[in-house]
C-alpha cells in the first residue's frame, strides 16, 4: 500500500506506523523471527456475488476442505504466537462462513488486531453493531463504481446500492470504514463519482487498487490501463485528494498493488516541494517496497499458505501440518528465499530500476501471468524509460 495522505499531507493513521518505520524496513530479509507478517486470511471461498475480477476465483458454496471451527482457532493461535500485527479478513465473502463471529470473538480476545474486507451487501445494522462490538478495527468495503456499473462489475443486480447500505450502517454507529475501488478501463471513468461519494457520505477512507491478473482477474487482464491511462488516473486521485484536503475533510487515501505509484508521487513532488520530496524519497525507503513473502502473507481458506492473496497457485506449506510460524521462516523453499532478496533474480526493466529499494520489483503475479516468468518485469509499471533510468 502507498498512502498518498502520508506522503503528500504527513497525515498519520494507524497503517503508516507498519508501512513507514525502519524496524520493518530492516526485517525485509525475513530473518526476523520475532514478529510475523501482515496477513491475509482468505476465510471461505463462498461468495454471494460473482464479481469479474476475483483473485480467489470464489464460488457460491464453501470449498468441502475449508478449515473447520477447531482448525480455525489453531491457525488463529499460531499468528498470536508470531505475534502478527493485523489479520485481513477476506473471502470469498468473508460474512457468509456461519461461525465468523466466534472465529472473529476468539481472535480480537487474544490480542489480534482484526479487519474486515467485504463485500459490503451483507452489513444490515445489526451486523455493522455485531462487527463493532466484537472489535473489528476496519471494515473494507468493495465499491467498483456507481450503480450499475459497480453491479455489472459485482455480477448482481442491487449490489450497489447492498454496499453503500452496509458502508452507512458503519457509520451510524462509528464503526471505522471505508470503500475499495479496483480501477480497470471498464470504470476508470467512475473516479470522479467515488470521490464525489466520499464526499456525500463522509466515508473516510478509501484504498484504490491497481488490477492484479490473478483468479478470474487474469481473464481481464487486458482490461487493465495503459501506461497514460495510468497516469491520468493517478493525476485525478491526486487532485481531488487535494481537493478534500483543502475543504478540511479528513480522509485516508491509499493506492495499492502497484509500487510504482510510489515513485510517480515522489516525482511530481520534485518538481512542486522538493523538500518534501525528500521526505517521501525516505518514507519510501523506509517502506521497501513490495513486500510479499516478507511483511505481507496469506492463507486461504484450506489452510494453504501462500506469499500474498494473489499468489494462491504457488503454495509454501499447510497450517494443518505445521505452524505458520514454521513455514513462514522455512528459506529452504526457493521462491520465499527468492521474495526475501529477489533484486538479483529480476529481469528487464526491474533489474535495471533506478527506483529498485524503493519498488522491490513491484508485482510478481502480473509479470508470471502475461510472460510465464515469475521474475519478469512487472507490464503494469508506467514510468518512462528515461524515470526509470532516474533521469528527471
Amino acid at each position: 500500500m502507498i498512502s498518498l495522505t502520508k506522503l503528500f499531507f504527513n497525515d498519520e493513521y494507524f497503517g503508516d506506523s507498519l508501512r513507514y518505520n525502519q524496524a520493518a524496513h530492516g526485517a525485509a530479509s525475513g530473518a526476523r523471527r520475532d514478529s510475523g507478517p501482515v496477513v491475509a486470511w482468505n476465510c471461505t471461498r463462498a461468495c454471494n456475488l460473482n464479481c469479474r475480477h476475483c483473485y480467489a476465483g470464489a464460488i457460491p458454496k464453501a470449498d468441502s476442505n475449508e478449515l473447520n471451527t477447531r482448525e480455525a482457532k489453531k491457525f488463529l493461535d499460531q499468528l498470536v504466537d508470531f505475534r502478527v500485527p493485523v489479520l485481513l479478513l477476506s473471502g470469498g465473502e468473508p460474512l457468509v462462513r456461519p461461525d465468523i463471529f466466534d472465529l472473529a470473538t476468539y481472535a480480537v480476545d487474544r490480542g489480534l488486531r482484526l479487519t474486515l474486507s467485504t463485500n459490503g451487501t451483507l452489513i444490515d445494522r445489526d451486523t455493522a453493531k455485531k462487527l463493532k462490538k466484537i472489535g473489528i478495527s476496519y471494515v473494507g468495503i468493495s465499491l467498483d463504481g456507481v450503480e450499475e456499473k459497480h453491479d455489472a462489475f459485482r455480477g448482481r443486480k442491487g449490489s450497489f446500492n447492498a454496499a453503500l447500505e452496509g458502508i452507512r450502517n458503519c457509520l451510524a454507529i462509528d464503526q471505522r470504514v471505508g470503500l475499495r475501488f479496483t480501477i480497470s478501463k471498464a470504470n476508470v471513468d467512475q473516479l470522479k463519482e467515488i470521490f464525489y461519494l466520499i464526499k456525500e457520505e463522509k466515508i473516510p477512507r478509501v484504498c484504490f487498487y491497481h488490477l492484479v491478473y490473478s483468479g478470474r482477474g487474469s481473464e481481464i487482464a487486458q482490461e487493465d490501463l495503459n501506461a497514460e491511462e495510468t497516469r491520468a488516473a493517478l493525476d485525478l486521485i491526486i487532485e481531488e485528494s487535494k481537493h478534500l484536503k483543502k475543504k478540511g475533510q479528513e480522509v485516508e487515501i491509499l493506492t495499492v498493488d502497484n509500487h510504482a505509484d510510489g515513485i510517480y508521487m515522489y516525482l511530481k513532488l520534485l518538481k512542486e516541494n522538493p523538500e518534501r520530496a525528500e521526505a517521501v524519497k525516505e518514507l519510501l525507503k523506509m517502506n521497501g517496497g513490495n513486500r510479499s513473502g516478507i511483511a505481507i502473507g496469506s492463507v486461504d481458506w484450506n489452510g494453504n499458505v501462500h506469499p500474498d492473496q494473489f499468489t494462491m497457485h504457488h503454495t509454501l506449506g499447510n497450517v494443518r501440518e505445521r505452524s505458520f510460524d514454521e513455514i513462514w521462516t522455512d528459506l529452504s523453499n526457493p521462491l520465499l528465499k527468492g521474495l526475501r532478496n529477489r533484486k538479483s533474480l529480476l529481469k528487464g526493466r526491474c533489474r535495471n530500476c533506478n527506483w529498485l529499494d524503493l519498488c522491490n520489483g513491484n508485482c510478481r503475479v502480473r509479470a508470471e501471468s502475461l510472460t510465464g516468468d515469475f521474475w519478469e518485469s512487472d507490464p503494469a509499471c508506467y514510468l518512462t524509460d528515461a524515470e526509470i533510468r532516474g533521469v528527471v
